[in-house]
């Protein structure tokens, strides 16, 4: 047994480097290698490892303070009596990248409730770096790697267990996060204070919890709707009053339920490890109300026409704008719709509407220069905003209904076929 001083090794000519986090206490015991603590550049982050396994008696820096090679870090009581070794320079790491979701079928197998490891964790600087930004306390998560390191797809797999309700949480959350803060505005200057609208409360917890639960992903595309707009107007002009207005939204609608039938995963709903694909086509739309957003729906939209659809739509944005709506006018919906075309906008990024995999966003008509094999013509495009439940739906479909449904947008007779 004897008493080591841990210094900072070789950290590949970085000088007056703060440390960031301290990953140890007194009394821990660390293993040969172990993370000490984290410093950071303003380029790279890298620990400094344990030379040999031991208790900690002493740490002699803290969060804040600035070091270089040779500074005292912690004085470490040696397990064993080890021979002295040339210090090696410290992994440096990068910044890393955005964590992508992991695929349920390529993530390790979940621990045993009481598995959860205790003490100070072994993981790279990206790894606890991606932690930190995350939320994720790494002492709580089960390391797959050698020695039981963490890998970045350990910290995923603990995010998704987490979420589901299935990994231990600390604050209620699942991802022990900051607590939401709570300030005096009215110390800064006037302030208002206005009640939530009834309807904004019941969506507002609905899409943090959609937000959080679902893997967004959204594919923009654009349609030609030349032609399609056309015909919209000369359409209006023909009925007239006796008629009802029919909108880019009603052919949306149409539009929409044809490319649902060619790819019925975006028609399904997940029910635990199973997939529930409905056979009935309830399409919703966003209706913009004084008290907020609400979500009508338009039944068997396949079986109906345009004109049909559009006089739907006109009644039930009434209804909605009255506050009339009943029950079975928002139930059941399969796939939803959120045009902002009449307000503005190039492009966004809807939430999707749970228990619904996936939701299309359609904004302002813009008349753009279109190549079309032999000049640039004036045509006008459609953006398109599809986001998708990525348990479900993959990029390659996502792109795969948005090109489909362009086409038919681009010619209405393939909602025939």
């Amino acid at each position: 047994m004897g008493l080591l001083e841990v210094r900072v090794p070789n950290i590949g000519g970085f000088k007056d480097v703060g440390v960031i986090e301290l990953l140890v206490k007194p009394g821990d015991s660390v293993a040969a290698d172990g993370s000490l603590v984290t410093l950071e550049s303003d380029k790279a982050t890298m620990d400094v490892p344990a030379p040999v396994g031991g208790t900690v008696k002493e740490v002699r820096v803290k969060v804040g303070d600035r070091v270089g090679e040779g500074s005292l870090v912690l004085l470490l009581e040696a397990a064993v009596e080890a021979p002295a070794r040339a210090p090696t320079p410290l992994p440096v790491a990068a910044s890393p990248a955005p964590v992508a979701p992991v695929a349920a079928s390529a993530a390790p197998p979940p621990p045993a409730p009481d598995a959860a490891p205790s003490g100070p964790a072994h993981a790279s600087p990206s790894v606890r770096k991606a932690a930190r930004e995350l939320g994720v306390d790494l002492s709580r998560v089960t390391g797959s790697g050698p020695r039981g390191r963490v890998l970045q797809e350990d910290v995923q797999r603990f995010v998704k267990q987490a979420l589901s309700g299935q990994a231990p949480v600390g604050t209620g959350t699942g991802l022990d996060l900051l607590p939401w803060p709570k300030i005096d505005f009215a110390r800064f200057g006037p302030v208002e204070t206005r009640p939530l609208s009834r309807i904004r409360k019941i969506a507002g917890a609905n899409l943090a919890r959609n937000w959080v639960m679902i893997p967004h992903v959204t594919q923009f595309d654009e349609a030609d709707v030349t032609e399609l707009e056309e015909f919209r107007t000369r359409l209006n002009a023909e009925t007239g009053d006796k008629g009802p207005k029919v909108t880019l939204l009603a052919f949306l609608v149409k539009g929409c339920a044809v490319a649902l039938q060619r790819f019925p995963d975006f028609n399904s709903s997940l029910d635990g490890d199973s997939l529930v694909l409905k056979r009935y086509y309830h399409l919703g739309f966003a209706a913009d109300t004084p008290n907020g957003l609400v979500v009508p729906v338009i039944r068997d939209a396949d079986r109906k026409g345009v004109l049909d659809i559009a006089r739907e739509l006109g009644e039930l944005a009434s209804r909605a704008r009255e506050g009339k709506l009943s029950l079975a006018d928002i139930q059941g919906g399969t796939f939803s719709i959120s045009s902002l075309g009449g307000i503005g906008g190039t492009a966004f990024t809807p939430i999707v509407n749970a228990p619904e995999v996936a939701i299309l966003g359609a904004s302002r008509v813009a008349i753009r220069p279109v190549w079309d094999g032999e000049r640039f013509a004036p045509r006008k495009m459609l953006p398109l905003s599809l986001s998708y439940d990525h348990r479900v739906i993959d990029g390659a479909a996502g792109a795969r209904f948005t090109s489909f449904l362009a086409d038919v947008l681009r010619d209405m007779r393939r909602a025939l076929l």
